[in-house]
Parts: structure tokens; C-alpha cells; sequence
């Protein structure tokens, strides 16, 4: 038998678990022009996972510092 090769792409629905989204709102996204980086095989909608990462990774925010109230 043949080696099995893993795919680096998901689907639409696996993509949308793997961040925690809905389907529907990856849709959405594309539709918008944002989101993450996705591709067209054939119809179907596929996403490469270091593209999802990265997406990930560029979404990230950092804690919004709070600065001291000054006394007068």
C-alpha cells in the first residue's frame, strides 16, 4: 500500500473549527475581503493550515494597558 499523505489544506467547516468560527462567518469574510488567505480547488473552498496560523497570529491582541488616573 501506498503512504498516506496529509493534507495541509482544510475545508471551509474544518477551517472555521480550527478558529473557532462559524462557517458561515468565514464566509462572510470572504465575501468582505478579509479573514484568512484561502484558496479555490475547483469549487471548492479550501485553507492552507500555516495560512490560518498566520492569520491567527496577526489577529492576536495585546492587553490594552491601563494608565493611572492622576490626583491634582
Amino acid at each position: 500500500m501506498g503512504a498516506v499523505i496529509e493534507s495541509p489544506f482544510m475545508t471551509e467547516s474544518e477551517a472555521a473549527d480550527f478558529l473557532k468560527l462559524k462557517a458561515k462567518t468565514l464566509r462572510n469574510m470572504r465575501w468582505r475581503g478579509e479573514g484568512p488567505s484561502y484558496r479555490k480547488h475547483g469549487s471548492r473552498v479550501v485553507y492552507k493550515v500555516n495560512d490560518l496560523r498566520a492569520y491567527s497570529q496577526i489577529s492576536k491582541l495585546q492587553p490594552y494597558k491601563v494608565r493611572p488616573i492622576a490626583t491634582a
